[in-house]
């Protein structure tokens, strides 16, 4: 975790617990946990990158990665093994320099090419077995921000995050996006 540069996350079960809503219209609607935003806020504040891939599409995680300054999101991906290789390439990054943040075996091939591997804790056994680190929480209450909050301690950064985030608080008036 040391070496982390760039932090992918999966979606479904990992940023959401899971649920997918439709509405009569037939909209989805997905239920972010605003301590993922924060982790992620202060991720980018020390100048780690933090990207998206899920097998899904949906608007309601653009206008969520759009609102958090998330800059690589991947939808309707089939091949998240290839989407990290193009994502490793984009920013000349080693396997080491990347984190995946996943739940389910879908996200093994993804896990075969991050350097470090992390499950979220209601992930599945298959997943977890595979990974260098659990998370105490669960997809969609907060997982996330323990993924990146680990990762940030390992670098010694994890003050300097904070610090950093509340500075950008504080210069935009309260109003950075969480």
């Amino acid at each position: 975790m040391r070496y982390v540069k760039l932090i992918v996350l999966d979606v479904d079960g990992t940023l959401t617990d899971g649920t997918i809503l439709y509405g009569d219209d037939g909209v989805q609607a997905k239920a972010f946990h605003v301590a993922d935003g924060l982790g992620i806020v202060m991720a980018q504040a020390v100048g780690l990158r933090v990207a998206v891939i899920s097998g899904r599409t949906s608007r309601a995680v653009e206008n969520r990665m759009a609102e958090l300054k998330v800059k690589d999101l991947v939808q309707k991906c089939g091949d998240k093994a290839s989407a990290m290789r193009v994502l490793m390439s984009k920013y000349e990054l080693q396997s080491n320099e990347v984190a995946y943040v996943g739940d389910d075996i879908n996200d093994l091939p993804a896990f075969e090419v991050a350097g470090v591997k992390i499950a979220v804790a209601n992930a599945a056994e298959t997943l977890k077995a595979k990974a260098d680190w659990v998370t105490p929480r669960s997809g969609g209450a907060g997982a996330v921000r323990d993924a990146i909050e680990e990762i940030l301690r390992r670098q010694g950064r994890l003050e300097e995050a904070e610090s950093a985030f509340l500075e950008q608080a504080r210069v935009n008036d309260g109003t950075v996006k969480q």
